[in-house]
């Protein structure tokens, strides 16, 4: 998967652990997302987010990606190819940088990437959100996503799968 193809207009590329500091400011900076998913954010937890992977998925179909904006990051994506089918494309994490917000940025690029996914030949989008936060719940909705009726209980709260079909 070419991820430079996943935005037009911002600069994609593959978070390494060198860049944690730039990613927990970021994830610092929206404490609402933490509220319903905890634990709190830190460096450990940003790390173990860059390798985890769900079942039957290895490392070459993970892209824990960057958005930047010259040097600046302004947002972070887990995507995970052909899970939980060949055909689905999984977004298992993604936030905006908090200064951007508010300015359909967030809205464009997951527009960008899921016609990107699209194009190589996905018929779906997936993902969750944690069950009560209505910030992530409303923008997965507007962004075209709904309800599969699905839900997956984790340990400390529950998570609303939702998918989103890519037209033909």
């Amino acid at each position: 998967m070419d991820i430079r193809m996943l935005s037009s207009k911002y600069t994609v590329t593959r978070l390494k652990k060198e860049d944690i500091p730039d990613i927990l400011v970021l994830c610092k900076a929206n404490p609402m997302y933490y509220r319903y998913c905890p634990p709190a954010v830190c460096t450990e937890v940003i790390r173990k987010d860059m390798t985890a992977l769900p079942p039957g998925k290895g490392p070459e179909d993970k892209y824990y990606v960057g958005f930047f904006q010259g040097s600046r990051l302004i947002a972070v994506m887990d995507l995970i190819d052909g899970y939980p089918n060949a055909d689905t494309g999984f977004i298992g994490f993604f936030m905006m940088n908090r200064k951007m917000q508010g300015r359909g940025i967030g809205s464009a690029i997951v527009e960008e990437a899921c016609s990107f996914l699209k194009s190589i030949g996905k018929t779906a989008v997936m993902l969750g959100y944690v069950d009560g936060n209505p910030q992530s719940e409303s923008f997965w909705k507007k962004n075209g996503f709904l309800p599969t009726g699905a839900v997956s209980h984790e340990e400390l709260y529950d998570v609303i799968v939702m998918r989103r079909m890519l037209q033909a």
